[in-house]
């Protein structure tokens, strides 16, 4: 059936299950939502279940909005709005998603803002025609969020023709022929880094994350030059799991090389990835290395990506459908259910998940409507990799400060800007709150405090206790008085000379580089203070090879080589890692409902790949792989 035909189609079933009081004025593709523009949106909001019968009816997303005549322009619709909401709101931010015709208003005050029954919204909705949702204003200021929004809003007319294109290239003509379902390995198998998965049907070719291997010098990049995925032009979609580095660190090179196509991740990982892969640029030009894509490439990919929520499912290509699902690793990191086909084959891509409460999130997502094939991580697949729980490892924590304030030296944690820092932080502030440890500053530097910030701004995605105690209590741990924020070399260099005890966390996690290596250069020679790692260190890396005993390193200082003897406490304080450990891993396949009926294991180091996989087929004689870089393997 042609795009054409597919239209009429739509239409025909529009007008046939919509009131005849309903004037549509258009029906439009809007990437894979079905755009229904009228003049009678209030007859909408009267009767929900008009929206069902048309999903329902169409078997596709379908986004109701008012018709553009109805809209009032940016500029006067945001003074209206001010006008309407009572100064005692305290509105901070105004935001148009021009995608939706949504207004969202940042208020300190939301329930001014909405009104008494939501008086204001109606008056605000009658009086602009854009649908008005208020929110409560972040604890934290996001920089890279406010970037992100206004950008959107310079590019409005450059996206709405990008997802126009988008969906014409979703609802094109197939044929009938014999479909097949293949992944294929670009990088991430049997080995950590530069994740990177191609699944192809005869129909659609599909990437699941594009990452850098930081800790490599040969094999830093996916391998996107093999055949099965050339020419990039022929990609329908990249989808994203999560923001680290080594998921997404690269896609921005994709659009460097030829590829158009939309980005589907949740909107925490579009901001945060963002944030990563311009701070990665800055790091290679601060190294003297030739960056991978230049800064052009990630506001492209900016304009690209299509969030989702979890639980959403949307068509992406004209025979694969997906849903994304709470991971549990960071924040908005996504296990992706694909439906291939009319009930061919469904696939789960775990990327990197947690089977287990933690501080920050609810459990990754275990339930799936159909399952045939699992891709799982096996990070810590190894027959010895059990990880203490978040208690045990919280007092682990605690013992190291005790022990290191007592002979007045520092504490260096080196962690990763999204994730472990927010968990250590939560820690820490809970510590000294409750006088476990002595209260000494806790200095963050690099960016975890805007990574913290953005955190805040998307509330939906932490778990219920902790969103409930920013939100409806206003106890905030983040913003507790013992953490302060390094924000110049001057302010570094201070605390470097500050002989009183101090905690100090610093990115890289990894010891890659970043504000951390100035803080090892001076700190490392004396045995008072304390090294702790909390989270993974890749081989290869500095940390992993300080973690394994490594007594002397060389650094570079001011453009020259300098030894730096390694003195001081080293530690390893497990149980803050956002990957699941070797039990949970297991039991995930154990309560994975339904079964898979097939396991390939991904996102490890060679033996731990092949150690998982080994005994998952001993366990459940589930058909279970640890494929090679570059292999194939077909489904269906």
């Amino acid at each position: 059936m042609s795009l054409n035909q597919v239209l009429n189609q739509v239409k025909a079933t529009v007008r046939e299950l919509l009131p005849d009081n309903v004037e549509v004025t258009e029906i439009e593709f809007e990437g894979p939502v079905i755009v229904i523009y009228t003049k009678n949106i209030d007859l909408f909001a009267e009767d929900n279940s008009m929206i069902k019968s048309l999903a329902q009816g169409l078997r596709r997303r379908v986004a109701i909005r008012p018709d553009p005549s109805m809209l009032a322009d940016l500029e006067s619709a945001g003074d209206t709005i001010r006008e309407l909401v009572p100064e005692e709101a305290n509105i901070t931010d105004i935001f148009f998603d021009t995608d939706c015709g949504e207004v969202t208003i940042e208020a300190l005050s939301p329930g001014l803002a909405i009104g008494k029954h939501g008086n204001t919204l109606n008056t605000i909705k009658k009086n602009i025609g854009w649908a008005p949702k208020v929110v409560r204003t972040p604890p934290i200021p996001s920089k890279t969020v406010k970037e992100i929004r206004d950008y959107l809003r310079q590019v409005r007319d450059d996206r709405k023709d990008f997802l126009k294109k988008v969906g014409h290239r979703i609802y094109r003509e197939i044929g009938d022929e014999e479909n097949w379902v293949r992944t294929t390995s670009l990088g991430g198998y049997r080995e950590v880094g530069r994740s990177c998965t191609l699944l192809s049907t005869r129909h659609s070719k599909v990437i699941i994350d594009c990452g850098v291997s930081v800790s490599s010098t040969t094999k830093s990049s996916p391998i996107l030059n093999a055949p099965e995925a050339l020419p990039l032009e022929t990609i329908d979609a990249v989808i994203v799991t999560h923001a680290h580095l080594d998921h997404s660190g690269l896609v921005p090179l994709l659009f460097k090389y030829g590829f158009d196509g939309p980005i589907y991740c949740t909107a925490p990982t579009r901001d945060l990835m963002a944030l990563l892969q311009i701070d990665f640029l800055k790091v290679a030009v601060a190294d003297g290395k030739k960056t991978p894509y230049e800064s052009s490439h990630v506001r492209e990919q900016i304009i690209h990506c299509i969030p989702l929520q979890y639980g959403e499912t949307t068509d992406i290509s004209p025979d694969v459908r997906l849903t994304l699902h709470n991971a549990g690793h960071i924040l908005g990191s996504a296990l992706c259910h694909f439906h291939i086909g009319d009930g061919l084959h469904n696939v789960v891509f775990s990327g990197d998940f947690k089977y287990e409460k933690t501080w920050l999130f609810n459990a990754a997502v275990n339930k799936f409507p159909r399952l045939e094939t699992l891709l799982i991580e096996s990070t810590y697949g190894g027959r010895k990799d059990f990880q203490p729980s978040r208690k045990e490892a919280s007092r682990a924590l605690r013992e190291i400060i005790k022990r290191t304030m007592k002979k007045k030296g520092h504490v260096l944690v080196p962690v990763f800007a999204v994730g472990r820092s927010q968990e250590v932080m939560l820690v820490l502030e809970q510590m000294m709150r409750q006088k476990e440890i002595d209260p000494v500053p806790v200095y963050l530097d690099g960016m975890i405090m805007e990574a913290t910030a953005i955190h805040t701004a998307y509330p939906e995605y932490l778990n219920n206790q902790l969103r409930n105690r920013i939100f409806q209590r206003g106890d905030n741990p983040f913003l507790s008085d013992v953490f302060r924020r390094v924000d110049s070399h001057e302010t570094r260099q201070n605390i470097l000379a500050d002989p009183d005890p101090s905690i100090v966390l610093a990115t890289s996690g990894m010891l890659n580089g970043g504000p951390v290596m100035e803080y090892l250069k001076s700190w490392a020679p004396d045995a008072n203070n304390s090294l702790v790692f909390v989270g993974y260190q890749a081989e290869g890396t500095i940390g992993h090879r300080i973690q394994k005993g490594l007594k002397e390193i060389n650094l570079s200082s001011r453009g020259k080589s300098i030894q730096v003897l390694i003195d001081l406490n080293v530690e390893t304080c497990d149980g803050f890692s956002g990957h699941s450990d070797r039990k949970q891993l297991i039991n995930y396949i154990s309560n994975t409902d339904p079964k898979p009926e097939r396991v390939i294991c991904n996102h490890g180091d060679e033996s731990k790949c092949i150690e998982f996989a080994s005994s998952i087929y001993k366990k459940y004689g589930i058909e279970t792989r640890s494929p090679l870089n570059l292999e194939t393997i077909r489904f269906r």
